[in-house]
């Protein structure tokens, strides 16, 4: 041996070198978020073609529309966690083919009850996919700058495919049948695996322990309870079943966040949420989604339904909100290293905020440049928030344990979004009830009014003209009324996330969460 190599050890060590395919490596990884966050959203507008084709019942539907969201939030900590043991690269790759498969399924499906089973078989495959983009970012991105936009570009992907969904699903629904909306995932996933698996470097946790099927188990009922106990309040009110559902989500949770205390190897190391900046920009995560996602949702049926915008006309009105989260996105860690990350986050959810107040002023006959404007502002404050955010949770946490961080992230992602349409959803239902109803309608037909705007307007193609009329006036006022209330209950909860994210985030930097850790 040389008298060089003896020195050898105690010569520095040097920096990771950057990954030579990273960027390339990044466009891949956010095709497979855009796929599943697209996914998300692209069934909504098929619900009609689909329901004449496969005549599911109303459970069905709401089964249909919700199993996929609900499996995602229940799976993500738990796979998340797998990809730091087995790889965050093999479980990438499985999830992708698994989807793709999966997707020939659901396009297929000759019966509900086989188009409900793909969708949750496509849930467990997208709960794969998501944390372990985010975790394998936190590898191929060694320079903190880089890092940042890297995670802006994954962010942007995310908010880009919710946006994108309808006007996708618009486009095939105009030229094929409703299977198309799922055969799109194909190609995607093809290029994916091939690029994928020859570009993506693999990572782990060297010494990560045993995966606890117990705790995987207590994940997935806990978080499927609670969200469907929320969304089956927001849909059909206060059922026994949907309280009794939400309890046992939430003990089992409960079951869960004990059972890691205990365990040598957890699946989610609960003394990451001691870290003051983790903590807090998981809440104002969960807090924006929660703000945004019901009206989103809602303003999607108001453009529709209220104004008489086609699919197509409605996801294009909705774009502007992706353009700006897009363009915030991926200047967002720049200027959290500028300014502040506290001033970043607090700004833009105070932005949000005060946009969707401007929409308290809404009417059945409000012009676009309205809608405009408040889309580009909440969707300008939501990409800095979650972008910025997104950093701080990522980088508060030792490598090693990227993929079960990134899980939490996105967790607060699902819960926020279904708490946001429950809750938002049922100010809109419990004002568009209020709804009064013309002369002469059978006792079916108000009841049917009375439920949904949708309803109002089935109802109202059955009568005469002056009654059709003044039904459909009166119940897009009435939908219209509760949208308003709804935007500014989002708007005070906003506000809100804005003002604990000032005082929480008050000491937090963006390079700081990374030295942390070395």
């Amino acid at each position: 041996m040389t008298r060089d190599a003896l020195h050898k050890p105690t010569a520095p060590v040097p920096p990771t070198p950057p990954h030579p395919s990273r960027w390339l490596a990044l466009g891949i990884l956010t095709l497979a978020l855009l796929l599943v966050a697209v996914d998300a959203t692209v069934l909504g507008l098929a619900m009609p073609f689909l329901t004449e084709d496969l005549e599911p019942s109303s459970t069905q539907v709401l089964w249909i529309g919700d199993i996929y969201s609900f499996v995602i939030a229940g799976l993500l900590v738990s796979m998340g966690s797998l990809g730091d043991r087995v790889g965050r690269k093999k479980l990438l790759l499985i999830g992708s083919a698994a989807f793709g498969g999966l997707s020939v399924l659901a396009a297929y499906a000759h019966t509900p009850e086989m188009l409900i089973l793909a969708r949750a078989l496509m849930g467990v495959a997208g709960a794969t996919l998501m944390p372990s983009t985010l975790a394998l970012i936190r590898n191929l991105f060694t320079d903190p700058r880089e890092r940042s936009f890297a995670i802006g570009v994954w962010g942007a992907a995310s908010t880009a495919g919710a946006a994108v969904g309808p006007v996708v699903g618009g486009i095939l629904l105009e030229h094929f049948w409703w299977g198309s909306v799922f055969l799109i995932n194909l190609p995607v996933m093809a290029v994916l695996l091939v690029v994928g698996y020859k570009l993506l470097p693999e990572s782990k946790n060297p010494d990560p322990g045993p995966w606890d099927l117990v705790s995987v188990a207590l994940s997935l009922v806990g978080m499927f309870g609670v969200v469907y106990g929320i969304k089956e309040i927001a849909a059909h009110g206060a059922k026994p079943a949907a309280f009794v559902a939400g309890a046992v989500g939430l003990a089992c949770l409960y079951a869960f966040v004990r059972r890691q205390y205990t365990l040598p190897a957890p699946l989610l190391d609960m003394h990451l949420f001691r870290n003051r900046g983790f903590s807090a920009s998981v809440l104002a995560d969960l807090l924006t989604v929660l703000g945004l996602s019901g009206l989103i949702f809602f303003l999607s049926q108001f453009l529709q339904m209220v104004q008489g915008r086609s699919p197509l006309e409605a996801g294009l009105a909705e774009l502007p909100a992706m353009v700006g989260a897009v363009g915030a996105g991926l200047c967002a860690g720049m200027a959290a290293r500028r300014f502040s990350v506290r001033l970043v986050v607090a700004g833009g959810l105070g932005a949000s905020g005060l946009a969707l107040a401007g929409l308290f002023g809404l009417t059945p006959d409000t012009g676009y440049p309205l809608l405009f404007a408040v889309l580009l502002i909440v969707g300008v404050g939501a990409g800095f928030s979650f972008t910025v955010t997104a950093d701080v949770i990522l980088s508060s946490v030792p490598e090693e344990e990227a993929g079960a961080s990134a899980a939490v992230s996105e967790t607060a992602y699902e819960l926020g979004a279904a708490l946001g349409i429950a809750l938002l959803g049922s100010i809109v239902t419990s004002v568009y009830s209020n709804l009064t109803l013309p002369a002469g309608l059978s006792a079916d037909g108000a009841a049917q009014a009375k439920d949904s705007l949708a309803g109002a307007v089935e109802v109202a193609e059955t009568l005469p003209g002056q009654s059709a009329d003044t039904l459909l006036t009166a119940a897009q006022a009435s939908f219209t009324d509760g949208l308003r209330i709804a935007a500014l209950v989002g708007a005070v909860v906003l506000l809100g996330a804005a003002v604990w994210a000032w005082r929480m985030l008050r000491h937090t930097k963006l390079e700081t969460a990374r030295s942390a850790h070395h």
